[in-house]
């Protein structure tokens, strides 16, 4: 299973490509703007990347070469209906590993994501603030010897407020930024969650880990 980051603007392509995706149980997100792609470029660890060119704002080709520029270690396909030479140069120089030209074929797609991730990953997210650690791959949450497995979006919302310490973020700022925007849920699933974790943290003896600043949000020191 791959956690894939989709970024198209194209919402009927979006739809059979996530119905594919579900198929090969991916964990799969769509961002339909570069401004988006990147908050969640900024805030999560994707194993994948498949990225249009012609964007809304910014385009797929400043979208890579920013989070190349940032560190970033997904591998990257472009999808993109820019079939002449020049662009396909451009892409991979800006640090694409692969570059696919629209119309095309699920399966190819579907065969060379599964080769890009046979490629041995160079980096692994394991976020620490404090004796608290994250393995964002496995969703493991450590506090010195004590282990516990977070579910799915537990984790994501773990992850992202550890990646942005000593900023507060509001349920809606949550809410844009951790669930899918296609997803049925409210700022109400995000106090839910919310509870559910600090319930898992106090079983690990870190019941304040994650405060509250009434009127501004939650947050983590670090």
């Amino acid at each position: 299973m791959a956690k894939i980051l989709l970024v198209e603007d194209d919402a009927e392509l979006a739809q059979r490509l996530r119905d594919w995706f579900a198929l090969e149980n991916h964990v799969f997100e769509v961002a339909s703007s570069g401004e988006d792609a990147l908050q969640m470029l900024d805030g999560f660890d994707f194993d994948v990347v498949v990225l249009d060119w012609s964007l809304p704002g910014i385009s797929g080709l400043e979208v890579c070469r920013r989070y190349r520029a940032s560190g970033g270690q997904a591998g990257i396909i472009f999808l993109t209906g820019k079939a002449d030479i020049p662009s396909k140069g451009e892409g991979l120089d800006s640090g694409a590993d692969d570059y696919m030209t629209k119309p095309f074929d699920v399966r190819e797609l579907g065969a060379r994501i599964r080769s890009m991730l046979r490629r041995p990953r160079t980096v692994f997210s394991v976020l620490k603030i404090g004796d608290v650690e994250l393995k964002a791959e496995t969703r493991m949450l450590s506090v010195k010897d004590k282990n516990i497995i977070l579910m799915p979006k537990q984790s994501a919302l773990l992850e992202y407020l550890m990646r942005h310490p000593n900023r507060p973020f509001s349920a809606k700022q949550l809410l844009d930024s951790v669930w899918p925007s296609d997803a049925e849920a409210s700022e109400e699933t995000v106090r839910t969650c919310m509870k559910t974790l600090r319930h898992q943290l106090s079983a690990l003896d870190k019941k304040d880990f994650i405060k509250t600043l009434y009127g501004a949000g939650y947050l983590i020191e670090g």
